[in-house]
């Protein structure tokens, strides 16, 4: 019984060595492997009880082997915007290319910490080996659209239409005159002072808006009191607003807002300076300055000067390149120059990452041992940044691998001893009797 028990230990312990030499193997070869994580044998003896206290049984050992997920590799630079890594814990969620053509829009999600996305054809971010990137939506995230966080049902794929163009228009203009003082005064002529300030409508036309700025001619003195009208060239010069404005004259806050009146349309508001004022196809938020404020309108002894003139919109726009910040928000940079965030990115985490079950091209997927998912903001809770331009390598150390590669074979070899020394014992009893 001990001499076979001998012989059944150095069988395990060749089972067990051939085992961590089939994960060193890997290792080495994968040692150049973006996200690659360094696969792991473990031994455990067994123990046998024997049938005296005077006899020993050999157990031997087993081998158990585990993926070390949470060993994170170097970060490198690179020169793609979307080329993403996690700076500590945490996973990126993809999909399968393949299933972007399911009627059902049901998407397999797998994790992975890396990967250097591109877009296609169909605008898709995808790697070379078919992993779609998956993200929400901004524009849902903009209307305050509350996602559940513990299932990855509510990831779309990330699509940021390269080949299209994009509307930009106006929402905004902040307007700042000045307005000669003189004209307020009794004796002055009255007539009105006109500019006009370009917008982008929703398809991008260029539109108008006409700003009339009418004095109050008092009998005697001065009123420090203007009439603004604005009008609307879109819709034919039509009046969408009238206000009517009035300055300081005192020795402290001279030539600034002191009142805005409003006459017709929508009211305005001392704590922005603005109102919303209605265009042909929505509305413009028009600031015209606050109570007070040297920035905004004013009127001082000089002439009639836009002082300076502040709006967003562009005409027709398409993409110029994108980038990625460390909160995970995908933003598309265009060539009109400005910025708009497309989707944001969360990063995935599970209490147990060693649990997950590795697939093929780094990913891995949900198990028991891992544990629930949960989704978070890059960068919050127990979750790494997102870097763009970043790449991680593999987390072999070549090294510690040939190393570990010496030791097994000699291991290898001091077992297959043992069998051989097992066998000539058995020769031996098997001579006694000739």
């Amino acid at each position: 019984m001990t001499i076979s028990s001998s012989l059944n230990a150095g069988v395990s312990g060749l089972s067990s060595n051939a085992s961590k030499l089939a994960t060193i193997s890997d290792n080495i070869a994968n040692s150049g492997t973006y996200g690659y994580k360094r696969a792991q044998t473990d031994f455990q003896s067994l123990v046998m009880t024997g049938n005296s206290n005077s006899s020993y049984v050999a157990g031997g050992v087993r081998a158990t082997n585990m993926r070390m997920v949470d060993m994170q590799g170097p970060l490198i630079n690179t020169t793609n915007a979307t080329d993403l890594a996690i700076d500590g814990r945490g996973f990126l969620a993809v999909t399968d290319v393949t299933s972007l053509n399911d009627p059902t829009a049901s998407f397999p999600i797998s994790l992975i910490t890396t990967g250097s996305f591109r877009p296609d054809s169909d605008g898709v971010l995808r790697t070379a080996t078919g992993q779609v990137l998956m993200g929400w939506p901004a524009s849902l995230l903009d209307d305050n659209n509350a996602f559940a966080r513990d299932t990855l049902a509510s990831l779309v794929p990330v699509e940021v239409g390269s080949n299209q163009y994009v509307a930009n228009p106006t929402t905004s203009i902040s307007l700042a005159v000045n307005l000669p003082s003189a004209q307020s005064t009794a004796g002055a002529s009255g007539d009105p002072l006109a500019i006009g300030v370009e917008y982008f409508a929703n398809l991008c036309e260029s539109e108008s808006l006409n700003f009339e700025y009418t004095p109050e001619v008092p009998v005697a003195g001065a009123s420090n009191a203007w009439n603004m009208t604005v009008r609307d060239g879109a819709q034919a010069d039509a009046i969408v607003g009238s206000y009517r404005l009035e300055f300081n004259s005192s020795q402290v806050a001279g030539g600034t807002l002191l009142n805005v009146t409003t006459l017709f349309g929508a009211a305005y508001d001392p704590a922005t300076g603005g109102m919303d004022v209605p265009v042909a196809g929505g509305t413009i938020n028009l600031n015209v300055g606050k109570i007070g404020q040297i920035d905004g309108t004013t009127q001082l002894s000089t002439g009639f000067t836009p002082v300076s003139i502040g709006k967003n919109g562009t005409p027709v726009a398409s993409l110029s390149s994108m980038t990625v910040d460390e909160s995970g928000n995908l933003y598309a940079i265009y060539d009109q120059g400005f910025t708009r965030r497309l989707y944001q990115i969360p990063v995935v985490d599970v209490p147990n990452p060693n649990g997950l079950l590795a697939t093929d091209n780094q990913g891995y997927r949900l198990s028991v041992e891992s544990g629930p998912i949960y989704l978070w903001n890059a960068g919050e809770g127990p979750t790494g940044n997102m870097l763009g331009f970043t790449r991680e390598e593999s987390s072999v150390d070549v090294a510690t691998e040939l190393v570990q590669l010496i030791q097994t074979q000699r291991a290898y070899s001091s077992n297959a001893k043992v069998i051989q020394a097992v066998d000539e014992m058995l020769q031996e009893t098997n001579s006694i009797k000739r």
